[in-house]
């Protein structure tokens, strides 16, 4: 604002050929002084002609209110454009440092739910009084007076940011509890019901992406406030039932949006502190777990540098803490050695299996950057010193490890009471959005492949159905994946065939007013597209289909879009009936 004033005074233009004194540039600030000059003769003022009328310039007024470059001509113009600038700039400086300097978060205590299943429950602590210490842990069935202590925390510390992990196990299904702690929080949870359960053939869950705390800014908006949670509360309150949990799809915080101020560990575990300190919490409905993916805005905007890369480091670290530490249980296969490396998730519940994955820890630059790089190195370099080929490494989303246990998810066949496989990416799989398509899987073509085709093996051997759940645009989007063998002759949007993704964002921040999706084979098929809307969350119920002409047991899912808190647009589809699967299929598939 000081170099902006600085300008006005200095710009040339503005005041044409005369510079002008203190008192002409500024009126209104300075009285004029009485003149002692003699008064001039009648004949002097008899040679005077009338003053002619004096008309505003159209184009430096609007040049002054558009670009805020005064013209002192047209001083009533540029005092107001003086002020917008002066208003706009502090409102930005609101916008950026009011919460970060307000709220470091360093005195937040709070507990929160994270994984729940049928006989165990995970809850986060922070507290950083360590007066409080120890910490009393208790539980009781709702409907029982009879409190249990199954906890004593004696040390909470700087190292983990104050938080601890609380695991409740050895509980009932389909039983409602309340925990207490001697720190003076407490909570409820309800456990899911057990596999055998007639109440496990049906679920109902929700799934959003991406919040920003006063986005889209308000100045009278508490600066920690989160918009999209009131519509959120709203959706809570129109299901026909409470949802079991929240699948959040990444970029649960903005460390680089409207600016990055530091990235340092503590910067980014106080972005997480200012989230969980949102009064918007309190709204009610948005007490059930929440379980988290990785994406770009936790680390860095469209993040593909590894994990060992700076800042990599720092924003793994609260992300552990706060997020990955109640998180489901990682796959079967992830050896213990290799355990707190791992970011990616997996479970069962009632009639849905989830895989969780991370696109960020492990990913490689893309391919079609990747081989920017190679022939650009050709170029510079020349046909005698560039590489004889592209690099021996291939471009991945997931990294070996990760990709190999997402296979073997794929291609496991489920238990009978589950018809549904949900894969969960922190990024659209679909290529249909033709801006920042390197990004997205549309920027690992070949890795996705292999991915697709398991789903497929998957769909015509298992008696399962395909569901990706994905966020990071800022849009809504449902795609569906004909296989290749129906791909000419089923091009429609009925859930007939193939694999479907449900993108969805954000919960809370701004919309795209550009439209950016587009279908352009018959690969990836359209079926809906709606870019509108500051909050945007899916619902997805799942119900058993009755049919006593037939023993094997189908199912249904509804998913639903809900824009702003209303309802805008349901898509059904319905899984196969349960089928015997074929050792050889399996095993010619994976060979």
């Amino acid at each position: 604002m000081v170099l902006y004033l600085s300008l006005i005074t200095a710009n040339s233009k503005s005041f044409g050929t005369h510079r002008p004194t203190l008192r002409e540039a500024f009126p209104k600030l300075f009285r004029h002084e009485k003149r002692s000059e003699a008064p001039k003769s009648d004949t002097l003022h008899e040679l005077h002609h009338d003053e002619p009328a004096v008309y505003h310039d159209e184009k430096a007024i609007w040049r002054t209110l558009l670009l805020g470059i005064p013209d002192w001509k047209e001083w009533e113009f540029s005092y107001t454009a003086i002020a917008v600038n002066i208003l706009l700039t502090l409102l930005s400086l609101d916008m950026i440092f009011r919460g970060p300097l307000l709220y470091d978060g360093k005195d937040l205590t709070f507990t929160r739910l994270g994984y729940v299943d049928d006989t165990s429950a995970k809850v986060l602590l922070r507290d950083p009084n360590i007066t409080n210490l120890p910490i009393y842990v208790y539980l009781r069935p709702s409907n029982s007076p009879a409190w249990s202590n199954v906890d004593t925390l004696y040390y909470l510390g700087e190292d983990s940011d104050y938080t601890y992990p609380i695991t409740f196990s050895k509980l009932q299904p389909d039983t409602a509890y309340t925990y207490a702690l001697s720190n003076d929080l407490k909570g409820h949870f309800q456990t899911a019901p057990g596999a055998s359960d007639q109440n496990a053939k049906s679920l109902i869950f929700l799934t959003s992406s991406c919040i920003k705390a006063n986005f889209p800014y308000n100045p009278f908006s508490h600066s920690l406030s989160i918009h999209g949670f009131k519509h959120l509360s709203n959706v809570m309150k129109a299901l026909p039932s409470r949802a079991a949990f929240m699948l959040f799809l990444g970029d649960f915080i903005y460390v680089d949006v409207p600016q990055r101020l530091s990235s340092t560990v503590e910067h980014y575990r106080s972005e997480y502190r200012r989230a969980y300190k949102s009064p918007s919490w309190q709204l009610p409905g948005l007490q059930i777990p929440w379980l988290h993916t990785l994406d770009d805005h936790e680390i860095a905007n469209d993040w593909a540098g590894g994990n060992e890369t700076e800042p990599f480091p720092a924003a793994s670290d609260p992300f552990l803490h706060y997020h990955v530490s109640v998180n489901p249980p990682f796959p079967e296969d992830v050896p213990a050695s290799s355990r707190a490396n791992t970011t990616y998730f997996q479970f069962t519940q009632g009639p849905a299996s989830f895989f969780m994955l991370d696109t960020r820890r492990y990913r490689t630059q893309p391919e079609s950057e990747q081989a920017s790089l190679f022939f650009s190195a050709k170029l510079l370099y020349g046909s005698s010193s560039a590489p004889s080929q592209a690099p021996e490494y291939a471009p991945s989303m997931l990294g070996p490890a990760q990709l190999q246990s997402l296979l073997s998810y794929l291609t496991t066949p489920e238990p009978p009471n589950v018809h549904w496989k949900f894969v969960a990416s922190s990024v659209p799989f679909t290529k249909n959005w033709k801006v920042g398509t390197s990004d997205t899987w549309g920027g690992f073509l070949t890795e996705r492949q292999r991915v697709l085709d398991a789903m497929h093996f998957a769909e015509a051997n298992l008696g399962v159905r395909v569901v990706i759940l994905s966020g990071d645009r800022h849009e809504f989007a449902a795609v569906r994946f004909p296989p290749s063998a129906t791909r000419a002759l089923s091009s429609s949007k009925d859930g007939a065939t193939g694999p479907h993704e449900f993108s969805v964002g954000p919960l809370s921040m701004f919309y795209l007013p550009l439209r950016t999706f587009k279908q352009t084979d018959d690969e990836d098929v359209a079926i809906a597209y709606y870019p509108d809307g500051n909050s945007k969350v899916g619902t997805v119920e799942i119900a058993s289909i009755i049919n006593r002409t037939c023993r094997n047991s189908r199912s249904i899912l509804t998913y639903t879009l809900w824009v702003d808190g209303s309802r805008r647009w349901n898509y059904t589809i319905e899984s196969p009936s349960s089928v015997i699967v074929s050792r050889s299929n399996l095993d010619t598939w994976r060979s």
